[in-house]
């Protein structure tokens, strides 16, 4: 009796893993995984795993703040020119300041300006969004294009450098082998699903975009929760930018060009939906790797990378159809 009640678990368990959301996208992954190592086995050495494992917290940081916007059915197109904003405005300001006064405390304001800039994109968006009533694929398209054009006008074009040392080791580092900017993703990853899962206000993200009419007859104030998601993303993007400039011991005016289309696509890729009032962390998570591991293995592949492009764009435009084919299932959708 005891066995047969083993196995019945065991069942229960695997068929949870494979009746999740997030499944549809993680057992391909473990299949390229498998696919791509045994094509090349250099995809299995310590050193390209951690550098895909980089790759994918650069992405996933700014995919956890992506996942909130989307899941509230908004968009944010504007996350690659404040991750360069962020990046500009800290470096700025780390190289006036280490000169004037002790270096951690210079690097502390640097990177806490750094990171105001994205709360200011963050409030603009998400305020002329919800107060003006302009579609947010407008309102971040236009910040897109200021955030880059006063990064322009800060730096001419031209890379802010060099930075100490002790700055460059917050994305260049590693703690017991491990890339510091991992361990960043890893707790903001967590921190972000307990958010979503757990407290009112992610119920609140959820309802919104879901049916933002019934969510604010319900008593949810929709304007601050979505300002907020749009604040969160600005932050999110910000540090990414500071730690993209450490690690590059520069900081770019060209950073983050076309990173809102990565991270729009590892949501997307993950299962978060374009219409809103579904998403999951873990799902952004699994759609950063994918991406990552695709665009190295290609790499290892020796495959031209004008097809990665090509690659990520047929696979967005399956996620998506796949996204609205399951509303049309489950009757989200009309016709």
């Amino acid at each position: 009796m005891s066995t047969k009640a083993g196995s019945s678990a065991i069942g229960g368990f695997f068929r949870g893993i494979l009746g999740a959301r997030e499944s549809g996208i993680a057992i391909p992954l473990v299949l390229l995984v498998v696919v791509v190592s045994a094509v090349n086995p250099v995809f299995l050495d310590i050193d390209n795993l951690l550098n895909i494992a980089r790759q994918i917290s650069f992405v996933f940081i700014i995919g956890i703040a992506m996942t909130f916007v989307l899941i509230g059915a908004g968009l944010d197109l504007s996350v690659g020119s404040v991750l360069a904003l962020g990046g500009v405005i800290c470096g700025i300001v780390l190289r006036a300041l280490m000169l004037v006064m002790p270096l951690w405390i210079a690097i502390a304001i640097a990177i806490a300006l750094g990171l105001v800039m994205g709360v200011v994109t963050g409030i603009f968006n998400g305020t002329v969004i919800t107060r003006f009533k302009i579609p947010s694929l407008i309102v971040t398209l236009g910040m897109m294009y200021i955030a880059r054009g006063v990064v322009q006008v800060l730096t001419r074009g031209n890379p802010v450098y060099p930075f100490p040392e002790e700055f460059n080791n917050l994305g260049q580092g590693y703690l017991l082998g491990v890339p510091n900017v991992v361990y960043v993703a890893v707790v903001l990853g967590i921190l972000a699903h307990i958010a979503l899962t757990q407290t009112a206000w992610g119920r609140a993200v959820f309802a919104v975009g879901g049916n933002t009419e019934t969510a604010r007859l319900s008593g949810i104030n929709v304007v601050k929760v979505l300002t907020s998601v749009y604040i969160l993303c600005g932050i999110a993007s910000a540090i990414s930018g500071v730690l993209t400039a450490a690690r590059l011991a520069s900081a770019l005016a060209n950073a983050g060009t076309g990173m809102e289309l990565q991270v729009i696509a590892a949501c997307i890729i993950g299962g978060t939906s374009m219409f809103g009032g579904s998403g999951s962390i873990l799902g952004t998570l699994i759609g950063a790797a994918f991406m990552s591991i695709i665009a190295n293995g290609m790499v290892l592949m020796k495959i031209s990378v004008y097809y990665q492009s090509v690659v990520i764009g047929a696979i967005i435009i399956l996620a998506v159809g796949i996204d609205q084919f399951r509303r049309r299932r489950g009757g989200m959708l009309g016709g």
